[in-house]
C-alpha cells in the first residue's frame, strides 16, 4: 500500500506532459514488475487511424517511439495491430488470448485522445494487477485533464497564449543548445512561427451574431489541425488570432504548409457565413530566439499581408526585412483597413 501511494504522489507531482509520460510507463513497470510498459496513442491521418508509441521502458519492442518531426505515414495502422484494435473498440483492460501475459488499458482525455498503456507482464495479469493498472491510468488522464484546463483554449481545445512561452522554448530548445555548442549536430529541420488572423471577424460577429462567430473559430481550429501535423503546437491566441509553431526543413516547406492552410480556408464552406479568408505572416525562429521577438516579427507579416489586400501569406524574412525601412504599407484597394 505505501508502495502504491509513493507511485500516486510521483504520478501526480509532474507538470510537464512528457516528464509525466515517462513517470507513468516507469511507475506502473516498478509496480507491477512488468517487463515492459508502452504508452501509445491512436492519431488518425488520412482517414486512417495510426498507432504512436508516446514512451516505452524496457528492452525491446515491436514499435519505434516516436521522434520530433516524424511523419504519420510511417507509422503502423491500428487495423495492422488486431489485439490494441480490439481493445480500443471494447474500451476496457483487455488481455488477448494468445498473448496472456500481456494487458491493454485503453484511456480516453477530455479532449478525446485516446491513448492505450500496453503492458508485458511476466504472467497472466489478475484481478489486482489490472485495477492497479487501471487506476493509475486514471491517475495520469486526470492530471492530463488539469493540465489541459489551464492551458487549452476552451472554445477550441487549441493551447492557449498563457502556455505559448513554455512550450515556445521547450519546442525550439535542440536548436539553441546546437548553436551555443557548435560540436553538436545541429537539427535537422527548423521552426517556424505563424501568425493567422481572420479576416472581417468583427463584421462576421455583427452580422451574425456571436454564436455564429465562435462555430467559424471552432471550425478554424479543426482546419488548422487538419492542415499542420500532429506534433505542431497549434494555439489561439484570442478573439480571431491563431499562432502556429511548425516543424519544416526549410523556408519553401513552410511556406508551402502555411499556403496550405490559406486556400483550405478559402474554399472551405462556413455555414450561414459563407466564404471566409485568413492573413498569415509567418517567420524563421532563430537561435535563442524569445517568443515574444518572433511574435512580433510574424504579426509584422500579417500586417503587411492585410495591407496588401488580405487573403494572402507573407514572410518576415523576404517580404518585410526585404522592404525600404521608410516605405509605407499600401492596400490594394488604396487605402490601409486592416481589421
Amino acid at each position: 500500500m505505501i508502495d502504491h501511494l509513493e507511485h500516486v504522489a510521483r504520478l501526480t507531482h509532474g507538470r510537464d506532459r512528457e516528464g509525466l509520460d515517462a513517470t507513468l510507463v516507469d511507475v506502473l513497470r516498478a509496480a507491477l514488475q512488468a517487463e515492459v510498459v508502452a504508452l501509445l496513442e491512436i492519431l488518425t491521418d488520412e482517414g486512417q487511424e495510426k498507432v504512436l508509441c508516446r514512451v516505452r521502458s524496457g528492452p525491446g519492442s515491436e514499435l519505434q517511439c516516436w521522434q520530433p518531426g516524424q511523419s504519420l505515414a510511417d507509422l503502423p495502422t491500428l487495423q495492422q495491430q488486431s489485439s490494441l484494435s480490439e481493445a480500443v473498440r471494447q474500451g476496457i483492460p483487455y488481455v488477448p488470448a494468445p498473448e496472456a501475459g500481456r494487458l491493454l488499458v485503453p484511456l480516453r482525455t477530455e479532449t478525446q485522445r485516446r491513448l492505450v498503456l500496453d503492458l508485458q507482464l511476466p504472467q497472466p495479469p489478475d484481478e489486482q494487477v489490472r485495477r492497479v493498472a487501471e487506476g493509475m491510468g486514471r491517475i495520469y488522464v486526470n492530471v492530463i485533464n488539469l493540465l489541459d484546463a489551464s492551458e487549452r483554449d476552451t472554445l477550441t481545445g487549441l493551447l492557449n497564449r498563457k502556455s505559448f512561452d513554455d512550450t515556445f522554448y521547450k519546442a525550439t530548445r535542440p536548436a539553441a543548445e546546437a548553436a551555443a555548442a557548435p560540436e553538436r549536430r545541429a537539427p535537422a529541420t527548423q521552426h517556424w512561427l505563424g501568425v493567422i488572423d481572420v479576416d472581417h471577424f468583427k463584421s462576421v460577429n455583427d452580422r451574425f451574431g456571436h454564436l455564429i462567430g465562435d462555430e467559424v473559430l471552432l471550425l478554424m481550429a479543426r482546419l488548422l489541425r487538419q492542415t499542420f501535423r500532429h506534433d505542431d503546437r497549434l494555439y489561439r491566441f484570442g478573439g480571431e488570432e491563431f499562432v502556429v509553431l511548425v516543424r519544416a526543413e526549410d523556408a519553401a516547406a513552410a511556406a508551402k504548409a502555411f499556403e496550405r492552410l490559406r486556400a483550405a480556408v478559402e474554399v472551405y464552406p462556413f455555414p450561414q457565413v459563407g466564404r471566409i479568408t485568413v492573413s498569415v505572416g509567418y517567420t524563421v525562429v532563430r537561435p535563442f530566439d524569445t517568443p515574444a521577438d518572433a511574435f512580433e516579427r510574424a504579426d509584422r507579416a500579417v500586417y503587411l499581408a492585410k495591407a496588401q489586400g488580405r487573403n494572402a501569406v507573407r514572410c518576415f524574412e523576404t517580404d518585410v526585412a526585404a522592404q525600404p525601412a521608410n516605405e509605407p504599407l499600401h492596400h490594394a484597394g488604396g487605402g490601409v483597413e486592416l481589421f
